[in-house]
């Protein structure tokens, strides 16, 4: 497999290389799905559209179920092969000149617009400022700007009228929002918005509904955005099947699970935070909103490995720019399993020492 290498850092590492072969018998703290999902009404209902195999995909009910879900019109509505392919269709689809992207973050976005050819501009926020995006610091001249939020892998929630104020004519402020359905009532989402000039807001249904063997997502823009990404997709990108998805995930009740589970995971991860806080070798990035926390271990690559001999894995820190090899990323998962982690946590220090 081609790896996207730019200096240090692997762009193309995600979660799912801790678990895959050597690593498939760990207890997953590296991928940041939902556990127990998808959640048995959803399997039913994926299952159900098997039967409409033979029929072309209509995206229609789909796109107009996402759009009535933020309060949009359709035309404002794309549906992707999950959020990843948006990040392609926006790296090759539009005439970018200038691309930055607010590091560190989910590293798919600029490996797709180097592999498009593009020259990209990074801005690296800072721990000393708590990993937080201040408007300054993004450069005039920049015409394509991509930010997380909250971001993967630091779980900081931006300030939505931060965010947007860094729109300007001729730009475009691409928002990836795969985890903003895991923060309690979506606070800080900017996707129902219409007023923010070049807005593009991406989703994921991956991270919460666990359909990420499914691939699905869709993007929030301007007609005239969409109609251009539209362009530069595939017949048929997504599938009958993650369509069917897409809409049942918009519907009221399923709407009111999404709530629950992002406030079962805002105190889950407060158990997890004052768990790490106990530890003397650890520094965790305080303000985290995801579900997932950032966390700076000392001899943090010694400890990973560790920590895998004793059955755990979680996600390394090194690959996203910005970083480096002391820093872990910690999906947030029930009490129990975190208490088993805290504990692994304390042999894996010790036996580092």
């Amino acid at each position: 497999m081609h790896m996207h290498t730019d200096g240090s850092h692997d762009l193309r590492h995600h979660g799912d290389a801790e678990i895959r072969d050597a690593g498939a018998g760990l207890i997953d703290l590296a991928v940041n799905v939902r556990t127990s999902t998808p959640p048995e009404w959803l399997r039913e209902c994926v299952a159900g559209s098997l039967t409409s195999l033979a029929a072309y995909p209509d995206n229609r009910a789909a796109r107009a179920a996402v759009a009535a879900r933020h309060g949009l019109p359709a035309e404002r509505v794309l549906l992707t092969s999950g959020a990843a392919e948006a990040f392609v269709l926006l790296a090759r689809a539009l005439a970018v000149r200038r691309p930055l992207v607010v590091h560190p973050q989910f590293t798919e976005p600029e490996a797709a617009l180097r592999d498009a050819g593009h020259t990209v501009d990074r801005l690296l926020l800072r721990e000393a400022n708590g990993f937080r995006l201040d408007p300054r610091e993004v450069p005039e001249s920049a015409d394509l700007v991509v930010i997380g939020n909250p971001t993967n892998p630091t779980s900081v929630l931006h300030s939505p009228e931060d965010i947007a104020s860094l729109a300007r004519p001729g730009r475009l402020l691409v928002v990836d929002e795969a985890f903003m359905d895991a923060v309690p009532e979506e606070a800080g989402t900017l996707a129902g918005r219409t007023d923010v000039p070049g807005l593009v807001v991406l989703r994921s249904l991956t991270k919460t509904w666990g359909l990420a063997g499914l691939r699905i997502g869709y993007v929030l823009a301007e007609p005239e955005t969409v109609s251009a990404l539209a362009r530069a997709q595939p017949l048929w990108p997504v599938s009958t099947p993650a369509l069917t998805a897409a809409e049942a995930c918009m519907a009221p009740a399923a709407l009111k699970e999404a709530e629950q589970a992002a406030r079962l995971i805002a105190l889950e991860r407060a158990h997890l935070l004052a768990g790490l806080a106990e530890f003397e070798e650890t520094r965790v990035v305080q303000s985290a909103e995801a579900s997932f926390v950032l966390v700076h271990v000392r001899r943090g690559a010694e400890v990973r490995e560790r920590l895998r001999s004793l059955g755990f894995a979680v996600r390394r820190g090194d690959t996203f720019p910005g970083l480096g090899p002391g820093w872990l990323r910690i999906a947030v998962r029930d009490r129990a399993t975190t208490n088993r982690f805290l504990q692994a946590l304390d042999q894996a220090l010790a036996m580092v020492g």
